[in-house]
């Protein structure tokens, strides 16, 4: 039988033991098999059901928020949390509750967090580069990849990792500013990128624009976490304070892992052949 969300972060809680942001609690859920998604977002569907389970059971919520993302069992804080139980019958959330953890960031409250996702060090040669191109990632190596090339933002141009160029894209999309320099000088100077995005992702994988609360707080910590990326500072142990985004990682374009696979099985049937 298989677990439900919940069931499954109660259970990774209790295996680790100890408090886990919610992108690790995801990852472990997906690595592990508890739990299956089709969705683009399990990172922010684990943070939704925690929050809504705190938010509305309240006392009686299994879970406790240890800092901001991080959480851990209530029942099992110190004391061994992989043979803990809890000790009260606890109210499931309603698909109308969680729905509501799920969007209020997107649409009902808005947010000071000025970069809503990020994507670092990303290959310029897993993408198929044209003129309206793909750039596909995931928020875990199990979950439903995004395409990112609709996204607006900032991104910076590497020669390996020496920054080469610093752009912006704001009336043409992301994916199209990043084609435009495999063409004009930058052509042949760079070999990795970073992007910064203004849109946030659906867990059906769209990205959409959300409300944003600009604060001279919420600035201060968007440009020093920038910096903190592109420079990576050796003192420098974090990406900033109070700066609440999602890192996504690269995946290959559909289009690179065909051709790859076309050309495997050529390379087989040849020496097939040859031993013929």
């Amino acid at each position: 039988m298989s677990m439900s969300w919940r069931e499954a972060i109660e259970k990774v809680l209790a295996e680790e033991a100890r408090p886990l942001h919610y992108s690790e609690i995801s990852e472990l859920i997906l690595s592990k098999g508890y739990y299956k998604t089709e969705g683009a977002t399990p990172d922010a569907t684990v943070n939704a059901q925690i929050s809504a389970s705190i938010k509305h059971e309240r006392e009686k919520s299994p879970f406790l928020r240890v800092s901001r993302g991080t959480f851990a069992l209530r029942s099992g804080v110190g004391q061994g949390a992989a043979k803990a139980e809890p000790t009260v019958a606890l109210p499931p959330v309603t698909p109308k509750i969680l729905k509501e953890a799920q969007t209020a960031s997107l649409e009902e409250e808005p947010d000071e967090s000025v970069i809503r996702c990020l994507g670092m060090y990303w290959q310029r040669e897993l993408v198929v580069w044209k003129n309206d191109p793909k750039i596909f990632g995931k928020q875990q190596a199990l979950s439903k990849p995004v395409d990112f090339g609709s996204q607006r933002g900032i991104y910076i141009l590497y020669d390996h990792h020496t920054v080469v160029y610093v752009g912006r894209s704001v009336d043409r999309p992301m994916g199209r500013r990043l084609y435009e320099h495999t063409i004009d000088r930058l052509g042949s100077r760079w070999n990795r990128f970073s992007w910064f995005g203004l849109l946030d992702v659906t867990d059906d994988g769209k990205l959409v624009e959300v409300p944003i609360k600009v604060t001279l707080p919420s600035i201060i910590a968007t440009l020093e976490a920038l910096l903190i990326e592109a420079l990576e500072p050796p003192q420098n142990r974090k990406r900033g304070d109070d700066f609440s985004v999602m890192e996504y990682i690269q995946d290959i374009d559909p289009e690179i892992k065909e051709r790859e696979l076309q050309n495997t099985l050529r390379a087989i049937e040849q020496k097939l052949r040859g031993q013929g």
